[in-house]
């Protein structure tokens, strides 16, 4: 007598279900969401604000806004995909802006040539970076603490160089290259799509990306595999450092001034940038391209809120919520494709 045995599929329910939660867990699905996250609030800014949001200026200063905040957080992403958190990013851009406007420094490219001033900015960042890393990688530190003392460390030696004063940057060619546009798109916003486009490249076609994905994912079996995870950590924390000194320079041409006060909370927008983009806190995934999108978000919903005369106290609190609705909606996912 022999058996016969039938497969059992799911309902039709549960395995459209299954479907949308694989679509939304993957980069694809995560980057629609985000795309039509965009277009929403763009519609909400023309139906609130009419042709004062839609008008060219006010696109061009949404960008501007975006590209400084956005170079960090691409930075912010390589650390976060790699399994850590850096709480110092805007002391860093602060501390870079003042030391490449000190009046030395300003003489010297007055001397030689104005790059001088975006070498300090570079130098600075990427060696706040490099002691970042080594306290967290050598030193055993956790990131939260280490981060957390450069914060304070970095904010204070900004104060200390600058004497709390505002330094006018009077440096021939400086502003007026920065100020210049390519196409009509000006030369901050092209800057900030070289820097996202060379993070994607180094990200998700190299072996720096990879090695960053295994030491977010899991440190034991990354080291397990012949990958030098202390020194990865190290290059890590300096790439966002020099991306915090890319931003320096970016801040400084947009404003002509180096200033202790420069970057405050960008530590907090670039992380929810990040989040919001699909880059999992707890490391081993990372986007870039959803990062954009995230920086893109943010800064879009604060000009909407400004043109509307809606205080930054409400923009902190709808940045709060999106944060803690984007965590839960990861969480949720997660745990979907885990079961």
């Amino acid at each position: 007598m022999s058996e016969n045995t039938t497969a059992v599929r799911p309902p039709a329910a549960d395995r459209a279900k299954g479907g949308v939660t694989a679509l939304l867990g993957s980069a694809a699905g995560r980057n629609t969401g985000l795309v039509v996250a965009l277009v929403l609030l763009c519609l909400v800014g023309v139906a609130t604000a009419g042709d004062r949001f839609a008008d060219v200026d006010n696109v061009l200063t949404i960008l501007r806004l975006a590209s400084v905040i956005g170079v960090v957080s691409v930075g912010m992403t390589f650390v976060i995909t790699g399994g850590g958190i850096d709480l110092s990013v805007g002391a860093i851009v602060a501390l870079s802006s003042v030391w490449a406007t000190t009046l030395a420094t300003q003489a010297m490219a007055n001397d030689s040539h104005w790059l001088v001033v975006v070498f300090a900015a570079l130098a600075v960042g990427a060696g706040c970076g490099v002691v970042n890393g080594l306290l967290i990688a050598y030193g055993r530190i956790v990131a939260f603490i280490a981060t957390l003392a450069m914060l304070a460390a970095a904010r204070g030696l900004a104060e200390i160089i600058s004497n709390r004063k505002t330094q006018i940057v009077d440096v021939p060619g400086f502003s007026s290259f920065f100020d210049a546009s390519v196409l009509g798109v000006p030369v901050l916003v092209v800057i900030f799509a070289l820097v996202a486009a060379v993070g994607w490249v180094v990200l998700n076609r190299t072996t720096f990306g990879r090695r960053t994905f295994a030491v977010g994912g899991n440190p034991e079996a990354a080291r397990l595999a012949g990958i030098d995870v202390r020194r990865h950590t190290v290059l890590l924390y300096t790439l966002l450092g020099v991306c915090c000194g890319i931003a320096a320079v970016m801040l400084i041409a947009r404003t002509t001034t180096g200033s202790s006060t420069h970057g405050g909370l960008y530590e907090l927008d670039a992380i929810a940038a990040v989040v919001i983009g699909g880059t999992l806190l707890s490391g081993g995934r990372g986007t870039i391209a959803g990062t954009v999108f995230g920086v893109l978000i943010f800064t879009t919903l604060s000009n909407v809120f400004t043109l509307n005369n809606l205080s930054i106290s409400a923009q902190a609190v709808a940045k709060g919520a999106i944060i803690v609705i984007a965590v839960l909606l990861q969480q949720r996912l997660a745990r979907r494709s885990g079961a």
